[in-house]
């Protein structure tokens, strides 16, 4: 059976911890940043564990060997 290929596009977006679980950046962050509440901004900060039912589907489908 051949290599099954990872969606680039979640290659660039997500990455595992030594534990396993998925590590994402915050949404929100882009643009129109001005009409956002500083605390917003503040906790939007760095990255976040994505949620178990997610990030099952992101490591079956996306990222087969990760």
């Amino acid at each position: 059976m051949p290599k099954l290929k990872s969606k680039s596009g979640a290659r660039k977006r997500f990455r595992l911890t030594g534990t396993g679980k998925v590590r994402m950046n915050y949404a929100k962050k882009r643009h129109m940043l001005r009409r956002k509440t500083q605390k917003m901004k503040r906790h939007a900060r760095g990255t976040r564990i994505m949620s178990a039912a997610d990030a099952k589907i992101v490591t079956r489908n996306f990222l087969p060997y990760a």
